[in-house]
């Protein structure tokens, strides 16, 4: 494995490539952040707002939320530009007390909202496959957030879907991933964390085609037919996740009292208590966790050393959720035992090596 020897990632991090100097595509595109004419970006949002509220007869623009401190961000940004939103969630089968709290305070706001919520067998099926064939259990997740609200935009004849932060941008991929506009078919394969699965690939005896209705999005030709377009807000404006929840904290977004559930953020990952099983395998599959996600940006933004972050890690280290394990074992009908078994089948053996009966990876951070 290699580092980033500006943030902490290292190069087994999916789509993060790190050039000759040592340093990660994620750290140069934040670097490049200071290159750009944000006025002009800003601008440039004000035209993306007047086409659509000339061309909108009803809801002006579709936000995908969660309750989280961007989405918070996203809704309030909207509504500081005069949209008239339609926020939509897809409901996650374990939504926490706190994110529903913060969902609540986002729709008080002052915006119509959805709650999408699948069929819980359904979904309890899709996530068992995702996990055992994939090692994540975020996959449903994941098509449900990029592809509900772009099919209900269509379906209700509205003009733009505003996401977040590009994912793309903020943790490292190929550069004509990074545009405000580009989430199409395309950027779903690529950035949109399906391991480039379409509903389509999942159907099955076990899963139909109807079953898996929510998950399909409509397509390219759909999207242009219709001149429904989707942005990242994180292209036309700062984004820096604590510069985020400050705001959405100012508006009654509240974080955990307990401390972070998962990574370095109590702010961040609050509403679901199964994202931190997708975060957790990922130190089977690349040897890090969503904690050195977190650190690396804190350090791009000038918050923290690379030195205290690496001392952060070693103190921290591999942090199994169990309590978060066994609820999921539960939802799935599963031992603890057979989840670590699947769990083992994905430990990368080109970075794991066996020593003294412990797995270790060598010249570890």
């Amino acid at each position: 494995m290699r580092y980033c020897q500006a943030c902490v990632l290292p190069d087994t991090r999916p789509n993060l490539v790190i050039d000759e100097s040592g340093v990660c595509n994620a750290c140069r595109n934040h670097r490049s952040k200071k290159d750009i004419d944000w006025d002009a970006r800003e601008r440039a949002f004000r035209s993306v707002v007047a086409d659509v509220k000339a061309r909108s007869r009803g809801y002006d623009c579709v936000i995908a939320v969660s309750g989280g401190k961007d989405s918070t961000w996203q809704v309030l940004k909207c509504l500081e530009y005069g949209l008239k939103p339609l926020t939509v969630t897809w409901k996650t089968p374990v939504r926490t007390d706190i994110g529903q709290r913060n969902l609540d305070n986002l729709v008080g706001l002052g915006v119509d909202h959805i709650d999408y919520q699948v069929n819980p067998e359904v979904e309890r099926k899709f996530v068992h496959q995702t996990l055992v064939k994939y090692g994540t259990p975020a996959i449903p997740m994941h098509l449900g957030i990029f592809n509900i609200p772009l099919t209900l935009a269509v379906r209700f004849g509205v003009p733009l879907v505003v996401y977040g932060e590009n994912p793309a941008f903020e943790y490292g991929s190929r550069d004509d991933q990074h545009t405000g506009s580009a989430l199409d078919g395309k950027w779903i394969a690529q950035s949109g964390i399906t391991h480039g699965t379409t509903a389509r690939d999942w159907v099955s005896d076990e899963l139909t085609e109807k079953d898996l209705i929510p998950y399909f999005g409509p397509s390219d030709a759909d999207l242009a037919g219709k001149r429904t377009s989707a942005v990242f807000l994180g292209y036309y404006f700062q984004w820096d996740p604590d510069k985020v929840f400050s705001l959405a904290a100012a508006h009654g977004f509240k974080a955990r009292d307990e401390g972070a559930r998962t990574g370095f953020y109590d702010y961040a990952d609050i509403d679901d208590d199964f994202i931190s099983i997708h975060h957790y395998l990922k130190w089977f599959k690349f040897g890090f966790t969503r904690l050195w996600d977190n650190l690396s940006l804190e350090i791009r933004n000038g918050r923290l050393a690379r030195d205290e972050a690496i001392r952060i890690i070693a103190e921290r280290s591999e942090e199994a959720p169990l309590e978060d394990i066994d609820k999921h074992c539960a939802y799935l009908r599963m031992s603890r035992e057979r989840f670590f078994e699947i769990a083992e089948t994905f430990r990368n053996r080109d970075i794991w090596k066996r020593r003294d009966g412990k797995w270790i990876i060598e010249d570890f951070l």
